[in-house]
């Protein structure tokens, strides 16, 4: 990885420690709907994101729930917290789209952290971050009823993906919203019909 893209994603890192990274890390390029990390399996390096979406999910027998999006510029915090507890993850990490992505060792991690006050902040505004999104989440659960979830959801997807035309099928939303695909299905008639989307086939238009 060459020092000037990691400048340009990682500003607020000191140049000494972003040479070391350079250095110390496995770049690679993801497939789109590739798992990088499954429910139980222990962390041995954490990814940083270059370019792409990774989506971070919990997952419990045959139920699923999206929990936040990892963008270019942002490590996986959970992957993070798993590895310097060495601890089994918690969460599951599949690319949503072709993504390339660094592998940092988690023993590195945890030297730079001691030694890099600008890295530990980076990991803090991570961890901060993340709590913001999983309290929006539970926010939605408790507080929104389902098909003011799922407009948010897809409001959200679009934001994410920068584009209003989401190609995701009703299955695909049923998973990441932890509910039934026949639920969805009526829902975003309902939603079509209020003229706040429009459906085609694996594809849904924020309108």
């Amino acid at each position: 990885m060459e020092l000037i893209t990691l400048k340009k994603i990682l500003p607020q890192v000191d140049t000494e420690l972003l040479k070391f990274i350079a250095k110390e890390a496995i770049e690679m390029d993801i497939p789109a709907d590739t798992t990088l990390l499954k429910t139980g399996t222990y962390v041995q390096s954490v990814p940083l994101v270059v370019k792409g979406l990774i989506r971070v999910s919990r997952n419990e027998e045959d139920k699923e729930l999206l929990l936040y999006y990892i963008h270019p510029g942002e490590m996986c915090i959970m992957s993070f917290s798993a590895c310097c507890s060495n601890s089994a993850s918690l969460i599951e990490a599949a690319t949503l789209e072709e993504s390339k992505i660094l592998l940092i060792p988690s023993v590195k991690l945890r030297e730079w952290i001691t030694n890099y006050p600008t890295f530990n902040f980076y990991v803090y505004e991570m961890f901060n971050k993340r709590y913001l999104d999983l309290i929006d989440t539970i926010d939605q659960l408790i507080f929104n009823r389902l098909d003011e979830r799922l407009y948010n959801y897809l409001k959200e997807k679009a934001i994410h993906l920068g584009n209003s035309h989401v190609n995701i099928t009703h299955q695909q939303i049923a998973t990441d919203m932890g509910t039934a695909r026949e639920v969805i299905s009526r829902l975003l008639k309902k939603l079509e019909l209020e003229n706040k989307i429009s459906t085609s086939r694996n594809q849904v238009v924020v309108l």
